[in-house]
This record gives structure tokens, sequence and C-alpha cells, in this order.
């Protein structure tokens, strides 16, 4: 008989698919790798349906699942030899996610991205696994830089 945690967290988990790919999307730096990585948050969290409590926040426990999956993923493949061979080296141009990466830290790069899916500081406290207060700091750092590096956009 199927466990009805999973039957309940099913439905409501896929609406966060995309939101999911996107941030997956920008850790993986491509859409292969992240399409497996969501695969395997969501494989991660219907395995772990009977943690997950009831009228808390899933998506935040979702986004939470994903980047420690990814965390966990790039530890292990950090010493693979066969990992980020010559073909894997992308060509030399730069567009505005590039700058982007350029100009803010990755911290910061990681706030603005959960902050524009709608997670709350509390949300991406959770997700990060910080304080909301190192939340708070690190959101008005990133956003005062990027209105620094857009104020000349505007004109």
């Amino acid at each position: 008989m199927p466990d009805p945690a999973v039957g309940d967290l099913g439905p409501e988990a896929l609406a966060y698919a995309d939101a999911l790919h996107n941030l997956a999307r920008y850790l993986t730096g491509n859409d292969t790798d992240a399409e497996d990585l969501v695969q395997e948050t969501y494989s991660r969290a219907l395995g772990s349906a009977g943690q997950f409590t009831p009228g808390t926040n899933l998506k935040a426990w979702l986004f939470r699942i994903l980047r420690n999956t990814f965390i966990s993923q790039y530890r292990r493949q950090r010493g693979n030899p066969t990992v980020g061979g010559l073909d894997t080296v992308a060509p030399i141009g730069y567009g505005p996610a590039d700058v982007g990466r350029a100009m803010l830290a990755e911290d910061a790069r990681t706030v603005i991205l959960l902050d524009l899916e709608g997670l709350t500081e509390v949300e991406v406290a959770h997700v990060l696994g910080c304080a909301v207060g190192t939340v708070k700091s690190r959101l008005f750092r990133a956003r005062a830089a990027l209105r620094a590096l857009l104020k000349d956009w505007k004109r």
C-alpha cells in the first residue's frame, strides 16, 4: 500500500519543478545536469516524504534538498579525473549572465536568485542553512551591488 505522505507530497511538490530547475541550472551551468539534479531532488524528496512536516514550507524543503544534493555531488566529483576534460571547456564569450557572475559573489547570486523565486528571508535562511540576519545582509549587499552595476544601464 502506498505511503499516504508520498501521495500528498507528490502533486504539490511538482508545482515547484520550474523554480527548482532555475536554481539547478544556475548551480550546474547547463540544462542536462540541471534536469538530472532536479530528478535526483524529487527522488530524494519522495524517499524522505515521511520526514516532511505537513504545514511547513514544502518549497523551502525542496530547495534545501536540491542544494544539499548538488553539494554532495560536487564533493564526490571534485576528485574525479574524468570530470571536466577538454571537451567540456566552454567557448570564450561573455553575455549578461557572465557579467553578473563576475561582479557578484557566489553567496550574493544565490540569495538574489532565491529571492527572485519568491522565497522569504526565513525560507532562504533555511535553504542555505544560515541565520536570517546573514540572509538580510547578503541580500542588502547584493541589491546594492546590482544597483551600482545597473545605474549606467538605466540611462
